[in-house]
């Protein structure tokens, strides 16, 4: 019988010095232990999709990964390569400096044009980067992807100084109420600690540590 946790995670692989074999493992262990998804980089999404065709397995990827700077015209067409790929997902990252400025109709303009594109085609995340925010900015970001029409709202590329927490989550609960899906990701590594993230309000969890949150 398959954990119950499982459903809720992406299993997570965005190392720089992953090879093939790394991402074989990955699938194989998605497929395994009954994983929602996997988490790739572009590069790697038709290996995935190949590697896991016939299963229930997700294909998920990032955009604007991981400090979310890159002009809206370069995440627009990773997100079309994402699509031609056969990507299912994507975990967008914000313009986080925007945010910060209170430029917010910008950053909501890129983000509702992303979820244009994906429209019907892809699941959009949005992630926030939560811990290079103070909670008003969270809550405005929050309220942000939620306006622009994304799936999800995501706290973390697992790439900043933190990640994921129980405060953020029940922050970003409180303001979006039950109209937009959290996924909680980046420095994930025991049970109890995916297991308290989805108690204060997440829907998915992102991890490189799947396997041995399960055991």
């Amino acid at each position: 019988m398959k954990d119950e946790l499982a459903k809720y995670i992406e299993h997570t692989l965005l190392r720089p010095d992953a090879v093939e074999a790394d991402y074989v493992r990955l699938c194989q262990e998605a497929v395994e232990h009954g994983f929602y998804g996997v988490c790739v980089p572009p590069s790697r999404i038709s290996l995935a999709r190949d590697l896991l065709a016939g299963s229930d397995v997700r294909v998920v990827t990032v955009v604007g990964f991981p400090l979310g700077f890159q002009s809206s015209a370069a995440k627009l067409f990773e997100v079309e390569n994402a699509l031609t790929e056969g990507a299912h997902e994507i975990d967008m990252v914000i313009n986080i400096g925007l945010l910060k400025e209170g430029k917010w109709k910008a950053v909501e303009q890129e983000i509702r044009e992303i979820v244009e594109v994906g429209a019907g085609r892809l699941v959009v995340k949005v992630i926030i980067e939560t811990c290079y925010l103070n909670d008003q900015e969270k809550i405005k970001a929050a309220q942000l992807v939620q306006a622009a029409g994304a799936d999800f709202i995501k706290t973390s590329t697992g790439f900043g100084p933190q990640g994921a927490t129980v405060h953020d989550v029940e922050l970003i609960r409180r303001t979006v109420g039950d109209k937009l899906l959290i996924k909680a990701a980046g420095g994930i590594k025991t049970r109890e600690s995916a297991l308290s993230l989805l108690r204060a309000g997440a829907t998915r969890l992102g991890t490189s540590r799947g396997p041995a949150l399960i055991k």
